[in-house]
């Protein structure tokens, strides 16, 4: 499979089941369609907004209308089934997908630029985390980020996994779908098993 093709579907998918989980929490707050919207863009194309300001590269979904408006289709499938997506948990299940993909995509972007492994790692989880922390804020929750599930954690793991894949000379497209697939196992092994972050005693 061409890397640019991996690429691009991953970004679609991650667009769409973060605005999603936007929606959805929208959605038990109680709030209009336009909030539901918005809280919809939020988790989907903030991370991305921040990751490209930061690394000085063009904003993705200038040049890419594609996302907004996969972002404002989550939106709508939340605000139009949200009875279906709380008996499955999406908002959860959802947010544990994005999180994997734009965990790839962050790190691969900061890959693609040069910088190094730290760098690597903090632009994958930056992307991963950043537009849900905005999202959580937004529809005054405890954020996941701070909460003491396995979540950035996760996101560090794949940004990592991507960068020793490059490291030993693996294909770029592999190296996005283990990075994915390490982010979501984790995440999902946390949720399914209640791993938590340690406190202080």
């Amino acid at each position: 499979m061409e890397p640019e093709l991996v690429l691009t579907s991953l970004d679609r998918a991650g667009v769409l089941v973060f605005a999603l989980s936007g929606g959805v929490a929208a959605v038990r707050q109680k709030m209009d369609a336009f909030g539901v919207v918005v809280l919809g863009f939020l988790p989907a194309v903030g991370g991305g907004t921040l990751r490209d300001v930061l690394l000085g590269a063009p904003v993705f979904w200038l040049s890419d209308t594609v996302s907004l408006w996969l972002a404002l289709a989550g939106g709508l499938l939340a605000w139009f089934l949200h009875p279906l997506w709380e008996r499955f948990r999406a908002k959860v299940w959802a947010d544990a997908v994005g999180l994997a993909v734009f965990a790839a995509l962050g790190a691969d972007k900061a890959l693609a630029l040069g910088h190094d492994g730290l760098v690597v790692v903090i632009m994958g989880t930056l992307t991963a985390t950043a537009g849900g922390l905005l999202r959580d804020v937004v529809a005054n929750v405890t954020p996941l980020l701070l909460r003491q599930d396995v979540y950035a954690t996760a996101a560090v793991a794949g940004g990592l996994a991507l960068y020793a894949t490059d490291a030993l000379g693996a294909p770029r497209d592999a190296g996005l779908i283990a990075a994915a697939l390490v982010t979501f196992a984790i995440r999902a092994a946390g949720i399914r098993g209640g791993w938590n972050m340690p406190r202080p005693a």
